[in-house]
């Protein structure tokens, strides 16, 4: 596409046209640009760096294969329970219905898995589930072989690397474009058409098993558009982090299929630490277990539990990642449990959209993590997210390529003024780790509210400073959510608040009302 120039005010942007925009390139970017391009539109990604959440995926995806003794109906039962009551069953049996017909569009990208035979995927069980219905690829290295597929199946689509989109440009009724600043500084892609497929928010917190580029960005991007997010109180803790007392960062992630195939979580005396808590033990949904270890901890005063894989055979074979991770950490699974602790691992709220990833702004579409269809309600089953990101992600290509088919060509207005508030992040990161983490209370929570509220107002000029903004309006989200949430509920837990209020069986839509955090009850609850 042809790039040009003009001036606006005392600044002169580039600007460039395209028929649909994805801004990212985890599994839901792809798979959307993809499904844009085979409908003849001009399509552009935009990516501010290469590492993605997708590729760091080691469980699988959960999907009902057809000749086995799965259902729909069984996995739709097993999502809805471990949502909390907040899931969206339409949404839910949807994307769970489309899921094989997905995972095959993905497979004839190149994608492959484990067989047990020729022909016949191996499938595993994690927590949640009633079923072995869990596919991987690798052992544990599902995430990496979907991103390799699709990273060949996208290369000859325009990708630009380095682009970070600061703003999602408007008019009154629907999308025109998108600001963005890359080497050359900031410059506009005009278009009808823009898919957020940005990934989660775990660098809110000062240890997370999410890349560096997962800092809010679509969460913050919707917001200062005017657009709504709900349940974003909803932060899964992946109750298996690798645990080490001085790293900070993106910290490795010792699969969930560990305890599928018979591994124990056990404190520093070796006492079971989900024994009594659920039927499921260690296998119960995510928010119990992690929950159960920060109590446990709490108890103790320890630093980790431990999770004790020596029972389970072929562990380097099977689990390579994990194997390699814990090597490099001086541990060795087959003869000593793992040191691990609840690390910020999804986002279960976002940006709300339909099945098809439709915003209620015309022309603005999410998919993925960023996105929130009704999927995950209060707590994600295991190994959905990756099964989300291929249904949505796939439809949303499709819908955004046929609204820029109808849109025809737009004109952005250049934007005369995008100051944001920007907090410290170290900061950020210790006030949201230490109050907003697996357990929170109204105290702990008004703390960090007033922390957030001293942030500086200033223009984002450099990919830091923006992720910072985004952090710091993505905080003000979560941190209203979960105050105005006075219940304990899915990954959601309030020390002051530990029953489950049915009264408060709905979810929370946060907006910007006047450059503040605005938290919506539906109508009619009280």
């Amino acid at each position: 596409m042809n790039s040009q120039r003009f001036a606006c005010g005392t600044s002169t942007l580039w600007q460039q046209r395209a028929d649909v925009v994805v801004i990212g390139t985890g599994v839901a970017g792809l798979v959307a640009a993809l499904a844009a391009h085979r409908r003849g539109r001009r399509v552009v990604v935009l990516s501010k760096a290469r590492e993605t959440a997708t590729f760091y995926a080691q469980g699988g995806i959960a999907v009902v294969l057809p000749d086995n003794d799965d259902s729909v109906d069984a996995h739709v039962a097993d999502t809805l329970a471990a949502g909390g009551g907040l899931c969206d069953p339409d949404a839910v049996r949807s994307i769970v219905a489309d899921g094989h017909a997905a995972v095959a569009d993905l497979v004839a990208h190149g994608a492959r898995f484990d067989e047990t035979t020729p022909g016949r995927w191996a499938l595993t069980r994690e927590g949640g589930h009633t079923r072995r219905r869990i596919i991987h690829a690798g052992g544990d290295a599902t995430g990496a072989e979907v991103q390799r597929a699709l990273d060949l199946a996208a290369a000859t689509l325009d990708i630009r690397r380095n682009h970070v989109a600061v703003q999602i440009l408007h008019d009154d009724t629907t999308v025109t474009g998108v600001l963005v600043r890359n080497e050359d500084g900031p410059g506009i892609v005009h278009a009808p058409s823009v898919i957020l497929a940005t990934g989660g928010l775990g660098h809110l917190y000062a240890a997370t098993t999410n890349p560096a580029g997962s800092t809010g960005d679509g969460i913050a991007l919707a917001l200062w558009a005017g657009v709504a997010v709900s349940d974003i109180e909803f932060i899964q803790f992946h109750p298996t982090m690798l645990f080490d007392a001085d790293a900070g960062g993106r910290r490795p992630l010792i699969t969930e299929a560990l305890r599928g195939e018979g591994a124990i979580l056990v404190d520093s005396q070796g006492n079971s630490v989900t024994e009594g808590v659920h039927p499921m033990g260690d296998l119960a949904p995510r928010d119990v277990v992690a929950a159960a270890i920060d109590a446990r901890l709490t108890e103790t005063g320890d630093p980790c539990v431990y999770l004790d894989a020596r029972r389970v055979g072929e562990f380097v074979r099977r689990f390579p990642t994990v194997a390699a991770a814990c090597a490099a950490a001086g541990v060795d699974p087959t003869r000593e449990p793992i040191p691990v602790v609840p690390g910020a691992h999804y986002s279960c709220g976002g940006v709300v959209t339909d099945v098809h990833g439709r915003t209620e702004l015309p022309g603005l579409f999410a998919a993925g993590e960023v996105g929130r269809t009704g999927m995950h309600g209060a707590n994600r089953l295991a190994s959905n997210s990756l099964l989300e990101g291929l249904v949505v992600g796939r439809r949303a290509g499709r819908a955004a390529a046929d609204l820029a088919v109808h849109a025809g060509s737009v004109r952005a207005r250049a934007p005369q003024d995008h100051r944001r508030d920007i907090a410290d992040r170290t900061t950020l990161q210790r006030a949201m780790s230490t109050h907003a983490s697996v357990v929170r209370d109204a105290a702990g929570l008004s703390l960090l509210s007033a922390t957030l509220d001293v942030a500086r107002s200033a223009e984002p000029l450099s990919r830091s400073s923006f992720e910072d903004a985004a952090l710091t309006t993505t905080a003000r989200a979560v941190v209203g959510a979960a105050l105005a949430r006075t219940e304990s509920r899915g990954c959601h837990h309030r020390a002051d608040f530990p029953g489950t209020d049915s009264t408060q069986e709905h979810s929370l839509t946060v907006r910007t009302d006047g450059g503040q955090i605005a938290v919506e009850i539906p109508s009619g609850v009280c």
